[in-house]
């Protein structure tokens, strides 16, 4: 299938208002103990587009969202949308500073919230979601800036500071044409939003059900912890998560065959599936179609696609133990290079296309992240004055390659077999972690000379984070509080060890292949559950 801009919707809520025209009185979202329909959906986001704009004194360009999983967090993204201004996800999750660091970045107008998160501790007006709940939806509302992102998501960034991935209308519209037809979603389809909206998956859930005429099934924190109770009392058709949640899902003995009959598509996204987890879920569900599906958040939530066989007798067998993450979109072009950008059998898997991000919120972040391979050689694009990207999104031409930083090699007819990362990129609970955003954040504290962090595998498959600090007798304690009011949780180490100097290799470097080794043959010390 070929997804062209054109033949749809041409912005997220045209996506949206198109199932609202066609099925008003469907069920479009269940969340917090409330249903609403198209039709009633719709009018909220309506009135609080209506709300935005008295709060601003002029047309929002950049609204922040700081809610929780509830209606009105979901009217205030539509109506942020139906404005056609570029929502930026805040996380209630995430400590005050981070927010505010990420609201400061963006250059935000307002931000909608609800009130929890710590709001108070932004430097942006707000306005509270429950004060225009019951407004009138008033006159026509503007149509927004022509070319304006859709949603600007902040990653980790190994700089020490998060950096902006800006996300054009353009980008998602022919992903959303891909997934919701090779998914098979409509009316009467009941879709999972187990991802916070700071994660990009997110916008899956969200309209790939919408733009189908499907309901999206907002689970409490209580129900994502019991994934199978929740796939059955809710009656899903479609479940999307992070393979991590089938680890928690067997390890509490949930993953009984045929657990789950009623569902059809089972995807995961935001780490390496493992066949073992693979054939744990496909066992509880065996009506679904389980498939693995790849990509960064600069490409636009995912970019490729490996869908199992029902019958396991049919799956492949790979070195590592992961699934294949597949075959890259039809509508994207992709290629495989080396370090130089000259064509290899493995090496760094490179994309461009409709879905490549326009370039990252900040220029400065460009440089190494493309290559332009139709001159005479490999290069790299100006990266740009830094600090000129509050109002900018950094726009790299659209013949250049992103390099997504993940090693891949061919599997044959099943695509491409991801084999890590090429950089101190990490994945934890599905989440992208810079390992230096989080060494420059330990060697900011007092008494630190240097800091290095290992992502280390755990025993049911998943990544821990271990902090190794040299200085003047640091205090682990001390010194994971600091993280904890800066970082969100999942980027706090689980376990930090003080030593008095750090392994070398033959070039001076940090020997963190030696580190891990002496980390793995010494006790831990210090774990965060026993300073909560």
């Amino acid at each position: 299938m070929t997804a062209r801009t054109g033949d749809h919707p041409g912005t997220l809520h045209a996506w949206f208002a198109a199932s609202a025209g066609r099925h008003p009185d469907r069920v479009a979202l269940e969340a917090d103990g409330q249903a609403l329909t198209y039709r009633e959906l719709d009018e909220y986001s309506a009135r609080v587009a209506a709300g935005v704009l008295r709060a601003c004194p002029g047309p929002p360009r950049r609204v922040g969202l700081l809610a929780g999983r509830r209606p009105a967090t979901y009217a205030g993204y539509l109506a942020i949308q139906r404005l056609g201004a570029t929502v930026v996800p805040l996380n209630t999750a995430w400590p005050g500073a981070r927010n505010a660091s990420v609201a400061r970045r963006a250059g935000l107008d307002l931000v909608l919230t609800d009130g929890t998160g710590g709001a108070h501790q932004l430097s942006v007006p707000l306005l509270d979601l429950a004060d225009v709940a019951g407004d009138s939806a008033g006159g026509p509302l503007p149509s927004g800036e022509v070319g304006a992102p859709a949603y600007i998501l902040f990653t980790s960034g190994s700089t020490g500071a998060p950096k902006g991935v800006p996300i054009l209308h353009d980008n998602v519209v022919p992903y959303l044409a891909h997934v919701i037809d090779r998914y098979e979603v409509g009316p009467g389809s009941r879709l999972s939003q187990t991802f916070d909206l700071t994660f990009d998956v997110s916008v899956f859930d969200m309209f790939t059900a919408w733009g189908g005429g499907a309901t999206l099934v907002v689970p409490s924190r209580d129900e994502i912890l019991a994934p199978v109770r929740f796939v059955n009392d809710r009656h899903l058709t479609h479940w999307c998560s992070v393979p991590s949640v089938i680890s928690f899902a067997r390890r509490m003995r949930a993953l009984r065959h045929g657990a789950m009959p009623g569902l059809r598509h089972s995807l995961f996204a935001g780490e390496p599936l493992t066949l073992q987890q693979a054939q744990a879920w496909q066992a509880a569900a065996p009506a679904s179609r389980l498939e693995n599906f790849y990509g960064p958040t600069e490409l636009t939530i995912t970019c490729s696609e490996f869908a199992l066989d029902t019958d396991m007798g049919g799956w492949p067998s790979t070195a590592n133990g992961t699934v294949p993450i597949g075959h890259i979109y039809p509508h994207l072009e992709h290629r495989v290079l080396d370090a130089a950008g000259l064509p290899t059998e493995e090496g760094e898997l490179c994309v461009r296309g409709p879905q490549r991000f326009p370039g990252y919120l900040d220029p400065v972040d460009n440089a190494g992240r493309f290559w332009d391979l139709d001159g005479d050689r490999p290069a790299d694009p100006a990266p740009g004055p830094s600090g000129s990207a509050v109002r900018s999104t950094g726009t790299v031409p659209a013949r250049m390659w992103y390099r997504t930083g993940d090693r891949v090699r061919p599997a044959g007819p099943d695509g491409f077999l991801h084999l890590g990362r090429l950089d101190h990129q990490v994945k934890v609970d599905g989440y992208r972690v810079e390992l230096g955003e989080i060494e420059s954040a330990l060697r900011d504290q007092p008494d630190v000379h240097d800091a290095v962090v290992l992502a280390l595998p755990t025993a049911h498959g998943g990544t821990e984070l271990h902090a190794v600090c040299t200085g003047e007798d640091p205090a682990p304690g001390t010194l994971l509080a600091a993280l904890r009011e800066q970082l969100p949780a999942y980027m706090v180490p689980a376990f930090l060890h003080v030593r008095s100097e750090l392994p070398l290799n033959g070039n001076g470097k940090t020997d963190r292949t030696a580190l891990a080794a002496l980390l793995h043959d010494a006790p831990a010390v210090t774990p965060v559950k026993e300073l909560r």
